[in-house]
């Protein structure tokens, strides 16, 4: 089995739940013939260098995964009669250097999809902390205005 990179671009009409039902019918077709999806990295919503079929904007999706050489020409088939797809790249890594930088690419999807789960929590936990500090610094003005009364 051969490692292989697939860059996607969805068109941007569709809504959040349309984008993912194309991916996903992607990441299927690649498992359906055979294939081993090692990882994925959505790149999101992004202006295209030129407008392709009046878009300016398109979705995009990257899939890295294992699969036999013949299996390649029945998933790029079907990626063209695919209406959703404005454009998609196959890319083989071939060499021992380039299945190096594959696995540096897979490694780097991973984290980028295990890193958005563990910077929400955080964010979460400072604003409650934000909260309980923003308490008492209200508590405290209001004490000086009272005996600025109490004096006059």
């Amino acid at each position: 089995m051969r490692h292989y990179e697939n860059l996607v671009i969805v068109k941007p009409t569709f809504t959040a739940e349309e984008i993912q039902a194309s991916i996903k019918a992607i990441e299927e077709e690649i498992i359906a013939n055979g294939g081993e999806i090692a990882a994925t990295d959505a790149m999101g919503m992004r202006k295209l260098a030129y407008p392709i079929e009046k878009n300016e904007r398109g979705y995009y999706h990257v899939v890295y995964y294992s699969i036999a050489p013949a299996a390649i020409a029945e998933i790029e088939r079907r990626f063209r009669i695919n209406e959703d797809l404005l454009r998609f790249v196959t890319i083989k890594y071939d060499t021992n250097r380039e299945i190096a930088a594959w696995n540096t690419l897979v490694e780097k999807a991973k984290k980028a999809a295990e890193t958005p789960a563990k910077t929400e929590e955080p964010v979460a936990a400072e604003a409650t902390v934000e909260t309980e500090t923003a308490a008492p610094a209200e508590a405290e003005p209001e004490a000086p205005v009272a005996t600025e009364a109490a004096a006059e």
